[in-house]
């Protein structure tokens, strides 16, 4: 696992579909979440590895504990959405990302939000990351290991 130059933050795209939208045409808000998840996903990627090697291989799963969402313009069916997600912040047991959601056609601000994360095992106790994620994490962040 290598961290890539400038790999604390992952842009990626998607198109809302119709079933992410309400009644009035709009995205429902919990949907803002999901997308927050793609780009979250996509970062671990970019940083070198997977969500799902790190459950399977390390026994290791980040809990979302805490979310923080500013909403502040509607998003409409077949709209271009850009997630910015940013690594922001990671402990020995701790992972928390930073998001903003875009409109891919003029780069108006739709949301923002944070995550944050308990590293746990699979009987959901609190345990801290294996160093080779650490590493990772920290290097991203421009931190030593011992920091």
């Amino acid at each position: 696992m290598k961290a890539h130059l400038d790999s604390t933050v992952n842009e990626t795209r998607l198109r809302v579909r119709y079933a992410e939208t309400d009644q009035m045409g709009v995205v429902y808000h919990s949907n803002h979440l999901i997308w927050c998840e793609v780009g979250r996903v996509e970062l671990l990627r970019q940083l070198g590895f997977s969500y799902r090697d790190m459950e399977r291989e390390d026994g290791r799963f980040i809990a979302v504990a805490e979310v923080k969402c500013r909403y502040r313009s509607p998003a409409y069916y077949d709209d271009e959405i850009v997630v910015r997600t940013r690594l922001k912040n990671v402990r020995d047991s701790v992972v928390h990302f930073g998001y903003e959601l875009a409109r891919g056609d003029n780069g108006a601000l739709i949301a923002e939000g944070e995550t944050t994360h308990i590293v746990t095992d699979a009987a959901m106790r609190v345990v801290a990351l294996p160093e080779k994620y650490l590493k990772v994490f920290r290097e991203a962040l421009g931190k030593r290991s011992g920091n």
